[in-house]
């Protein structure tokens, strides 16, 4: 983890109301892992001095990216940040996904931007499988062709219809899942807590493995706060787990979920 004051290289809309965010950052860049996220001091904030986190989208030895939408006074700030700023933040935080097993099938599955998060995860995995990404509409499905690019099959559901299979990431999934054998696949997985929750269903009562990126408020990112904990199993009950610290990739078989 390193607390770096790094340069804005670009900032641009990349489709509908996503936008991508480039920052020079040498010491934060090459240290990333896929999963691991960074918090962002926004610039002229006022009075709001919390940090905001941000899934890291692309990272090299130069820096990284982010991909994100304005969804709170914190994201809508960030449209005033400009090429050459100067932007603090700290990073690379958080455990990352595991690697893979290569006896086995990967599928990445992302709700909304959430496949923004499995980018890296998927450009460093020798093996590559099949994506399916969710959104509300087309709009919504984000990277594609980027993905495509990489080597991976991309399938995506949207809720109104206007791409792909109509409904919820699951309604392309499920057939899918019904004609594998399920011994042999690895899931990795981004997005909502619902989705989260049904993929993680899924993968327990059919018996494989996936991980999941939990999405909790994540106010200081290092584990101070304790804004961002969850339940983990333990042999014997359960324990308090921070998503920012002890995530935020846990298993399936660890969440015990609140109804």
């Amino acid at each position: 983890m390193k607390q770096e004051k790094t340069t804005v290289v670009e900032h641009h809309n990349f489709q509908g109301e996503y936008r991508i965010l480039r920052l020079a950052a040498p010491e934060v860049g090459p240290r990333v892992q896929p999963g691991q996220f960074l918090e962002l001091q926004v610039p002229r904030l006022g009075e709001r001095i919390l940090r905001r986190p941000f899934s890291i989208y692309q990272a090299g030895p130069e820096g990284v990216a982010v991909l994100y939408k304005a969804v709170g006074r914190g994201t809508e700030a960030m449209a005033a940040i400009q090429p050459g700023d100067e932007v603090d933040i700290i990073g690379p935080l958080g455990n990352g996904y595991p690697e893979a097993d290569t006896g086995k099938t990967p599928v990445l599955v992302a709700g909304g931007y959430g496949n923004a998060a499995l980018y890296i995860l998927a450009q460093r995995m020798q093996k590559k499988g099949i994506a399916f990404f969710g959104g509300r509409s087309a709009i919504d499905i984000l990277l594609v062709k980027e993905f495509e690019e990489l080597g991976w099959e991309v399938r995506p559901t949207t809720d109104d219809g206007t791409l792909g299979t109509e409904g919820l990431v699951t309604a392309a999934f499920d057939p899918w899942m019904a004609a594998q054998d399920k011994s042999k696949l690895e899931l990795f997985v981004c997005g909502p807590n619902p989705m989260l929750k049904a993929m993680g269903d899924r993968a327990i009562d059919n018996g494989f493995t996936a991980w999941l990126s939990l999405d909790r408020n994540m106010a200081c990112g290092v584990g101070a706060c304790l804004t961002c904990v969850i339940k983990r199993k333990t042999e014997t009950g359960w324990e308090w787990a921070r998503c920012c610290k002890d995530g935020p990739i846990f298993e399936s078989r660890e969440i015990l979920w609140e109804d």
